[in-house]
């Protein structure tokens, strides 16, 4: 059985209430999506609420899956969305502020291919909140600034400050760690 007749099989038995194929899709997607969910927290126990969060969200909503190929693509745009939303709250105990002072910097290597998984996550964790969440959703998940911006409820330019400064950020830590980027 290939993995997308699975997956459509999956999908119309999620879809039908069936709680073994709701167990079994679970199963086969949380640990990618558990990945997904920490890059977008600070600790495991909010990768694990995001990923509880978004999975009730999945199944609430797989009757409106329409294409089953897409069912990777579509479960990480939800856990996406449910970190977006436990995050937001923290947005606005935090605000995010233009910085008019760093240049934007798009054409450097920063050296996160030379990391490991686990170092990489690290540094993305402990980036702010504000930055964390804005690299992520450019660097990592594709958005453009003006799809941040209005996910966010924030100005295009502070989408794009703030990915400057989770650049910085990440330089600096980097240029601690040692590491040869690019030079």
């Amino acid at each position: 059985m290939t993995f997308d007749s699975l997956n459509k099989k999956l999908v119309h038995a999620c879809q039908k209430g069936d709680a073994q194929a709701q167990k079994d899709l679970y199963n086969l997607f949380a640990p990618k999506m558990y990945v997904v969910a920490l890059r977008y927290s600070k600790s495991k126990q909010e990768a694990e609420d995001i990923l509880q969060e978004g999975f009730v969200k999945v199944f609430q909503k797989i009757k409106t899956l329409k294409d089953h190929s897409r069912l990777q693509a579509w479960i990480t745009r939800i856990i996406v969305n449910s970190a977006l939303n436990i995050n937001r709250s923290k947005l606005y105990m935090f605000p995010m502020y233009e910085v008019t002072d760093m240049a934007l910097q798009t054409d450097h290597d920063f050296g996160l291919s030379m990391l490991g998984f686990k170092d990489l996550l690290q540094l993305i964790q402990a980036l702010p909140d504000g930055c964390q969440m804005i690299f992520n959703m450019y660097a990592i998940e594709g958005y453009s600034h003006k799809e941040i911006a209005e996910k966010l409820g924030i100005t295009e330019g502070t989408s794009k400050s703030q990915m400057s400064k989770a650049r910085h950020l990440l330089q600096n830590q980097l240029n601690k760690l040692n590491l040869n980027y690019g030079t």
